[in-house]
């Protein structure tokens, strides 16, 4: 229940919006996905691990954005976004979760090590749940569309049952 307030709490600051399905900002942001991926690669080669880390949940959480804005749900709240996935869709939000806390620990804090190998394990996990979560996407119906859309408003809060 705790939960659910949250997500209606987010609707009635406009943090969650309904907006109308987009392919288009669906493939942008799987495009930002698959671009913040890459530089996380790229960072972790030359050493800067910290923000390998950042740019993995980055990563994610685009993936995750391009599913919302392919149902026509818009979310400007980390958190509740990956409620969401969790809630409406009924995926496991385990791994984004836990990505998202990395990030903030390796973004805000010093007082960590953190080595190459985790970064490594950080990235093949972005790179299996991106994965899973473009094929949801390439999978998911018109009539998915529509029952998912719905099904997030009545969460929210912005329709009834």
């Amino acid at each position: 229940m705790k939960k659910i307030s949250f997500l209606c709490k987010l609707y009635k600051e406009e943090k969650i919006k309904e907006v109308d399905p987009s392919l288009e900002i669906k493939q942008a942001y799987l495009i930002k996905s698959a671009k913040s991926l890459s530089s996380a690669k790229t960072l972790s080669e030359t050493g800067n691990l910290e923000d390998a880390v950042a740019l993995t949940y980055y990563s994610m959480y685009h993936c995750l954005t391009a599913l919302l804005f392919r149902i026509g749900i818009k979310c400007e709240n980390h958190a509740g976004a990956i409620l969401l996935l969790k809630e409406v869709f009924g995926i496991d939000n385990t791994q984004i979760s836990f990505a998202k806390k990395e990030r903030v620990d390796k973004q805000y804090y010093v007082d960590f090590q953190i080595t190459k190998q985790e970064v490594t394990t950080a990235i093949k996990i972005a790179e299996e749940f991106n994965a899973r979560i473009q094929d949801f996407i390439e999978k998911i119906s018109e009539n998915s569309i529509k029952e998912y859309h719905h099904n997030t408003l009545i969460l929210i809060g912005a329709k009834e049952k």
